[in-house]
């Protein structure tokens, strides 16, 4: 019988790490701003809501575009392309409850203070701990494929308590996927800014529309 060996992933360089980090930083600070002025103009001009299929169309295909050309110039369009997309589909979820509710842009900026907050406390965590999250990708596969399901199921049905169950399990997959996710640019696990800025991202704009709707639903002044 042959003897087993462990395959370990050859650490990165400490300069290759921080220039990883650092551009995916920079360039995830450039698309949540470019996402939010898109919300914004999304809000200024009162658009609908884009509808479930156009949304997750949308998404999924230019998350696969962005994915295609992740290692060439395009890619940074493509990034630029999808966030901004987000942003404009996250307008009207906005104004739906600064409408609904009189206290819907308190509502709102407490979320944003909330993402923000879990954001900067998980990932400061990851990176100065420098702890090794690897061991979590199955669990937030399956979670993420789970909860997504569950969310589709909660919306084509009207089932509130659902929508709320699945708000609050997203927001726990969410933190663990930042963790995870700048733990695998630390430990060489993900070498390509732009696909940790997807990732990133995605974890942010789940955190904030998650927290919306637990805060909306406990703390929600109703018109």
């Amino acid at each position: 019988m042959s003897p087993q060996y462990a395959v370990a992933r050859p650490a990165p360089s400490v300069l290759t790490t921080n220039k990883l980090i650092r551009n995916t930083y920079i360039l995830l600070s450039m698309t949540l701003l470019f996402s939010a002025l898109m919300a914004g103009v999304s809000i200024a001009m009162n658009l609908p809501s884009m509808g479930l299929l156009i949304t997750l169309g949308g998404y999924f295909g230019l998350l696969y575009l962005t994915s295609a050309l992740r290692n060439s110039i395009w890619g940074l369009a493509a990034i630029f392309a999808l966030t901004g997309f987000m942003g404009l589909t996250l307008g009207p979820f906005i104004n739906a409850y600064v409408q609904f509710f009189s206290n819907g842009g308190q509502l709102v900026m407490l979320a944003l203070g909330g993402t923000g907050v879990i954001f900067l406390g998980l990932s400061g965590y990851a990176l100065t701990t420098r702890k090794d999250f690897s061991f979590m990708a199955g669990f937030l596969m399956v979670g993420i494929l789970v909860a997504f399901l569950l969310g589709i199921c909660a919306a084509i049905f009207s089932i509130p308590a659902m929508a709320l169950a699945v708000s609050a399990i997203f927001i726990l997959l969410m933190s663990g996927l930042i963790l995870y996710q700048t733990s695998e640019m630390i430990h060489g696990g993900e070498t390509n800014y732009i696909m940790a800025t997807i990732t990133l991202y995605v974890a942010i704009y789940n955190l904030f529309t998650s927290l919306l709707h637990i805060l909306a639903m406990f703390a929600g002044q109703e018109r």
